[in-house]
């Protein structure tokens, strides 16, 4: 059976697509920084499924981190198929002029240094260059990095902006190596990652600015997402993919 590593995976649109994965025949390890709780509540969900999940408890700013959370993939599962990109964190709700450094820092941390350590791993198991089978990796950005979320939050949109770098840069650098690398901008989707930012009333606000009327659902990123992994995206690599109703 494929094995799908996601980082981020015990809420939001991770959670969705942990568990959207498992219906289409994926077994599944997920990370998670530090709910337990909702991380262990996935993998039951997974494997009331019949699927195999495991949950591994990773800060993804730390290498250590990484690297022994690829190390249990690899102790569990023994191979590795596909892997989303999707731990990230918001920081605050600021503007630049008021920007908190250590804030900004810690969302680099997560969202840049993360991904790239996690594509670093993701590439030295999938890649024929290094032994592997090939496979696909999928890396979650967001819309704030083309619409910069001015008076919101202009560092994680920046933060964004790096990891779509990072998709269109390593999708050339190994693309003949069996890897395909695709990144998802999602727009406004109704998760608790609002709430946890302190704007718990913002989807509400906007929404009805969005093109479509609406917000979006963690579980229709999920969809796109694994379309992106799937053989019917053979030959889509380097795309970054607008999942934002139209903003």
């Amino acid at each position: 059976m494929p094995v799908l590593l996601i980082t981020g995976g015990s809420r939001g649109i991770g959670a969705a697509l942990a568990i959207a994965a498992a219906r289409e025949g994926y077994d599944v390890a997920l990370t998670y920084a530090s709910d337990r709780a909702s991380a262990d509540a996935v993998v039951a969900k997974i494997a009331a499924l019949g699927r195999t999940a495991v949950a591994i408890e990773a800060d993804v700013a730390r290498e250590a981190d990484v690297v022994r959370a690829f190390a249990e993939v690899d102790r569990r599962f023994g191979s590795l198929d596909a892997v989303v990109i999707n731990a990230g964190i918001t920081g605050t709700f600021t503007r630049v002029d008021t920007l908190d450094v250590a804030m900004l820092e810690r969302v680099l941390a997560v969202n840049v240094t993360g991904a790239f350590m996690t594509a670093r791993e993701a590439v030295r198991r999938l890649s024929t260059a290094h032994g592997g089978r090939g496979g696909a990796i999928v890396v979650i950005s967001s819309r704030a990095a083309t619409l910069g979320s001015p008076g919101e939050y202009v560092h994680y949109a920046a933060s964004k902006a790096a990891v779509d770098t990072l998709v269109r840069g390593l999708s050339k650098e190994i693309a003949r190596e069996g890897v395909r690398v695709n990144g998802v901008q999602p727009g406004l989707i109704d998760t608790e990652i609002h709430a946890r930012a302190g704007r718990p009333e913002r989807v509400a606000q906007i929404a009805p600015n969005v093109p479509m009327g609406r917000a979006g659902t963690a579980e229709e990123v999920a969809q796109s997402v694994l379309w992106l992994l799937s053989p019917l995206a053979s030959y889509v690599t380097g795309a970054i993919l607008e999942v934002g109703g139209g903003r």
